[in-house]
């Protein structure tokens, strides 16, 4: 039961490797059940590209993308969590 080991049932190397690849759309936080941060960086990312050509669209795309980058950091260090705050499993 992973509850009672403190430890995630997700795996911190499917999330880093969905953060690597498709963290701009937000997957590794659907994976962990993070859902609602995982559709705010969707939607960074949607308006990002949308306004791309308005200039405005790079800065919302930079905040998706370092938030992306703290996460896939936070994955590697081992200090990311899912949504009951367990430690994802090695």
């Amino acid at each position: 039961m992973p509850f009672a080991t403190g430890i995630s049932p997700k795996s911190k190397t499917a999330a880093a490797i969905l953060a690597f690849f498709l963290g701009t759309i937000g997957v590794h936080r659907f994976y962990v059940g993070k859902i609602w941060s995982g559709i705010f960086i969707l939607i960074l990312s949607i308006i990002g590209y949308a306004t791309l050509s308005f200039v405005v669209g790079a800065f919302f795309l930079i905040a998706a993308g370092l938030w992306v980058l703290i996460d896939f950091i936070m994955i590697l260090m081992g200090k990311f969590r899912d949504k009951h705050g367990l430690l994802l499993k090695n």
